[in-house]
């Protein structure tokens, strides 16, 4: 800036020759004191008579102008000290790249080369398993890998720079998607992507994936699933765009090296598959399909689901041994029952639901649910037995014989027959001695009726005898309510009797039905353990 000054004064004194010499050598900078100056006043001073500079002068000042400025730069060198370069190496590789780059084609010089671009993943976290969506939400770190024609440099040229990240919105980028994808998660942005000296292009980012999978709770808790995560060009075919795997399948597997590992869902391993998928016979696509599998962690819903149902149902099985005649027994399974009730209205949230199947977990709550209404059934069915025997009739033969003599043989009952026989015997010898001894009494004390002797002889006993006949017949009157009151002691001891029988099928029917009852939920409970252990080892 300071020369174009000089430039315009001089230009203006040659064109008015009368400012004198005085004011050009004023506005010279200090700078020019060498011997510019002192050839410009010797010439002002040979040629003050004419007050004009000619053209030829003023051509050769304008040269010489330069001239300070190159004796400092020769000076600067002379001591030593290299000048500072124009601009960075960095700087100028990114514009040496990006200045004619096109983004908008493939990056290959022969449109018959295929970008083969390698892809690679590593799960960091199971995020989320909606069962009743059939959506999967995890977070993999995603890498792939291709190779740019136009982006390759001699480093020598930059400073031996081998490697450079460019802003991936100014370079082309493969068309890579997940097919599953049901929605956009909340990834970070990476905006840039690391380029090789050979045009090795690295795309290094995290990203929350959302994808649809098939979800199969039917073995709950103790489930497996198995989502896929499929990797495809959505536009380009076969011929332009080929997909690999960037590490070893085996290294790929059991890679658990980033995966946090404290949540409800265990990583197993990540399996990989390459193959080609064309639709009606159209141009072929290649894709890389990963298979998470992964692996719920039981031991919460085991604690909080299987064991709180497993004491309720012990619960039932002990409330069996309560005496079957006694009313408390239905009110200690209707306690049971409406407990297990609110409990599965507590746990109905905790359940995985789907409308494609109930898991197994579910149908082991409705068939504890059916045992305790059948527990409760047959203690109704028993407390029915064993109460109000008045209006019963004697147990049936085919039912003594199955039940107090065939079942108690199978149930190992033997002393309730006996008990049943020998309580028929004393019940058989007690009538036939009170029957006797009432015979005997009313024979002894001649209990015949008056009108027995008119029958026989047509005469009546003689006055001599009437206190006597008196006494008889309020004998009589006596007995015969004895006897009344001794039939009445029969028919009760009939109905005891009655009732004793039905007692004695009643015990033997609950313990037969308790016995299915156990034999039934021990067959349950062991398929469960077997299949859960099984899928659980699997």
């Amino acid at each position: 800036m300071h020369r174009e000054r000089l430039i315009a004064r001089l230009i203006g004194r040659s064109q008015n020759p009368t400012a004198g010499g005085k004011r050009a050598r004023r506005a010279l900078p200090a700078s020019c004191s060498g011997p510019l100056l002192q050839r410009a006043g010797s010439s002002g001073r040979s040629q003050r008579s004419t007050r004009a500079m000619t053209p030829t002068a003023l051509g050769v000042l304008l040269a010489l102008l330069p001239l300070p400025s190159m004796l400092q730069s020769q000076g600067t060198r002379r001591q030593g000290r290299t000048p500072e370069p124009m601009e960075p190496a960095l700087r100028r590789l990114s514009h040496y790249l990006l200045a004619h780059y096109q983004k908008g084609t493939r990056p290959v010089r022969d449109w018959r080369t295929t970008t083969n671009v390698a892809i690679d993943l590593m799960v960091y976290a199971i995020l989320n398993v909606d069962e009743k969506n059939q959506v999967l939400t995890t977070y993999i770190w995603y890498r792939q890998h291709w190779t740019d024609e136009f982006l390759r440099w001699d480093p020598a040229r930059f400073d031996n720079l081998t490697q450079i990240s460019l802003p991936m919105e100014s370079i082309w980028v493969p068309d890579i998607l997940i097919n599953e994808f049901v929605d956009v998660g909340k990834s970070p942005h990476v905006p840039y992507v690391y380029v090789g000296q050979h045009g090795e292009v690295q795309n290094l980012k995290p990203i929350q994936v959302m994808t649809a999978c098939s979800l199969d709770i039917y073995n709950f808790p103790f489930d497996v699933q198995n989502c896929s995560l499929t990797f495809t060009s959505w536009l380009h075919h076969i011929r332009d765009i080929n997909l690999s795997l960037w590490r070893q399948p085996e290294l790929v597997k059991f890679d658990r090296s980033v995966f946090m590992n404290q949540g409800e869902w265990e990583l197993l391993y990540v399996l990989t598959h390459f193959q080609e998928f064309s639709v009606k016979s159209s141009d072929s696509y290649a894709e890389m399909k990963f298979y998470v599998v992964i692996r719920r962690r039981p031991l919460f819903y085991t604690v909080s689901l299987l064991l709180p149902s497993i004491f309720l149902m012990v619960m039932d099985i002990v409330g069996f041994y309560l005496p079957p005649n006694s009313g408390e027994r239905v009110s200690f399974k209707i306690t049971l029952l409406l407990g297990y009730s609110v409990f599965l209205i507590i746990v109905s949230d905790t359940l995985p639901a789907t409308a494609v199947g109930t898991p197994l977990i579910g149908i082991y709550f409705v068939v504890c649910m059916a045992l305790l209404v059948i527990s409760l059934t047959e203690t109704i069915l028993i407390v029915r037995l064993v109460h109000k025997q008045d209006l019963q009739p004697h147990v049936p033969a085919w039912v003594k014989h199955l039940l107090l003599e065939r079942a108690t043989v199978l149930l190992c009952i033997r002393d309730r027959k006996k008990f049943s026989q020998t309580r028929t015997q004393s019940s058989d010898i007690s009538r036939q001695e009170e029957n006797t001894d009432s015979t005997a009494k009313l024979n002894h004390y001649g209990c015949e009726d008056p009108r027995e002797y008119e029958a026989v002889g047509g005469m009546r006993p003689a006055p001599a005898f009437a206190s006597q006949a008196d006494g008889s017949l309020l004998m009589h009157d006596v007995l015969r309510e004895i006897s009344a009151i001794r039939q009445f002691l029969q028919k009760h001891e009939e109905f005891r009797d009655v009732a004793c029988e039905w007692l004695q099928v009643g015990y033997v029917l609950d313990v037969l039905l308790f016995r299915a009852y156990l034999v039934a939920i021990l067959a349950y409970s062991i398929t469960l353990g077997t299949l859960w252990s099984v899928w659980r080892d699997a």
